[in-house]
């Protein structure tokens, strides 16, 4: 899984062919921090299909603003460059990250 940061984002995700999981999170958030071992599954499962990433808010917060990143946990997939779903706070479920991922495999 990749891990990205302010001046990493703009090259792995906005300029990336195909689809970007980005999982938007921060070390004091207690569920990022329960979510992030089922997104690290989920990479060596759909890693092939998917580029996984993760970006830790907290070093990056104008970037998290521009991404339109207001709450957390925050699971996104960009497809070419553009954001096309997410999944916030309650919704960033492992069954509901996985759902989506499915989605888009």
């Amino acid at each position: 899984m990749l891990e990205l940061n302010k001046n990493t984002f703009e090259e792995e995700v906005l300029k990336a062919e195909g689809y970007v999981l980005v999982d938007f999170g921060g070390p004091t958030c207690e569920p990022c921090k329960a979510l992030l071992p089922h997104i690290e599954e989920f990479s060596k499962k759909y890693g092939d299909k998917i580029k996984f990433a993760k970006l830790d808010t907290s070093k990056a917060r104008r970037l998290c603003i521009s991404q339109k990143i207001l709450g957390l946990p925050v699971v996104a997939i960009y497809k070419d460059g553009k954001k096309i779903e997410e999944l916030v706070k309650e919704e960033a479920t492992p069954e509901n990250v996985e759902a989506m991922i499915q989605k888009y495999i």
